[in-house]
């Protein structure tokens, strides 16, 4: 029987989709087998083929802790290592417990009793038509102010620099910098988030601002127009 080969550039792509990594952050080899994902919640992303490779040299990862800020490292687990094997401000994501692969993607699954919640956002003053400075809040009349995510943000802003004018799905997400295909994609809610309270506000702010023609696979946002 073949052997399976993992595409290693796939799973670095759908990692940071499942950290809602900002795509527009980049992906950076910085040694062997050691790969910075981006930014997740504003703490750095690291990303290595082996735990053993940060064990035997911890001050690799010394040049990426920011104040304030959780440095995440991401690795296979070893199947006898049982204790944390870095400093306690280090949060360790082992491959194989922390992420589920599910067809073509990834997902996150955050320990039990400690799922992150999204900083509080305050409600910003609308700058660009309904949308806040950083696009990350969209006010509508009927829903009040709804907090977007990284990418959520990027695929509006790409549509507001279109001014109205519908545009092709691999244009909007090129400008975006994001992976997906369509739109739609990074609005849909996670299967994880299935039910609760808010969760589909932001796929409802999608449905309500962008105007879709399925035939030519056109999109617009007609609040951008003008």
């Amino acid at each position: 029987m073949a052997a399976v080969m993992l595409n290693e550039d796939w799973l670095r792509q759908k990692l940071r989709l499942a950290l809602e990594i900002n795509s527009r952050d980049g992906i950076d080899q910085v040694g062997p087998g050691i790969w910075r994902l981006g930014d997740a919640r504003q703490g750095p992303v690291i990303l290595t083929r082996s735990l053993a490779t940060l064990v035997r040299a911890p001050a690799i990862l010394d040049g990426f802790r920011v104040k304030g800020a959780s440095l995440r490292v991401i690795t296979p687990k070893p199947m006898d290592q049982t204790a944390h094997p870095f400093a306690a401000d280090i949060e360790w994501l082992p491959l194989q417990e922390r992420f589920a692969f599910y067809g073509d993607g990834i997902s996150f699954i955050a320990p039990q009793g400690h799922r992150p919640k999204e900083t509080p956002r305050e409600p910003a003053k609308p700058v660009y038509g309904p949308f806040a400075d950083d696009f990350r809040t969209v006010l509508l009349p009927e829903h009040g102010h709804i907090n977007l995510t990284e990418a959520q943000a990027s695929v509006f802003q790409s549509l507001w620099s279109f001014k109205g004018e519908p545009m092709r799905a691999e244009r909007i997400m090129a400008k975006a910098g994001l992976e997906s295909e369509k739109p739609i994609d990074v609005f849909k809610v996670k299967a994880r988030d299935k039910g609760k309270p808010g969760a589909d506000r932001p796929l409802m702010a999608y449905r309500e601002l962008v105007v879709t023609v399925k035939r030519p696979g056109l999109y617009s946002m007609p609040c951008s127009a003008g």
